[in-house]
């Protein structure tokens, strides 16, 4: 048995200036941008959220722009293989996350549990 629930949409910009794009969406979003949180460096920035829901992070990024989402879990290879059964491939298994790609095409990132609270409002899976 495993848990999962939304946990993150993240803005992916693909700008040479991730602290332009993050006031941007933090203007945009009513949410500032938080810099004292960890998950604020490199090519991250976190907006204020409350802890309820999900996080919203801005990062810079290579590749096109886009949002993607992440699914915490607190058993991310039995997600994954939930998941896969779905339909989702396995992109990209990184050492903290797995990237997967839906169906329909969409990327999104299967991740460790991020936010308090878990497995509050999250799914039971066997």
């Amino acid at each position: 048995m495993h848990h999962s629930r939304l946990c993150a949409l993240l803005i992916d910009c693909n700008t040479p200036d991730v602290d332009k794009a993050a006031c941007f969406w933090g203007e945009a979003l009513g949410r500032p941008v938080d810099p004292s949180h960890p998950g604020t460096r490199g090519n991250y920035r976190m907006l204020e959220t409350p802890p309820d829901e999900p996080i919203v992070q801005i990062q810079r990024v290579e590749h096109e722009s886009r949002v993607h989402i992440d699914i915490e879990t607190d058993d991310i290879p039995a997600e994954v293989a939930r998941l896969e059964k779905l339909g989702a491939k396995v992109v990209d298994r990184l050492e903290r996350w797995v990237v997967m790609q839906a169906p329909t095409g969409q990327r999104f990132c299967v991740v460790r549990v991020q936010r308090p609270g878990f497995p509050k409002n999250a799914s039971r899976w066997e």
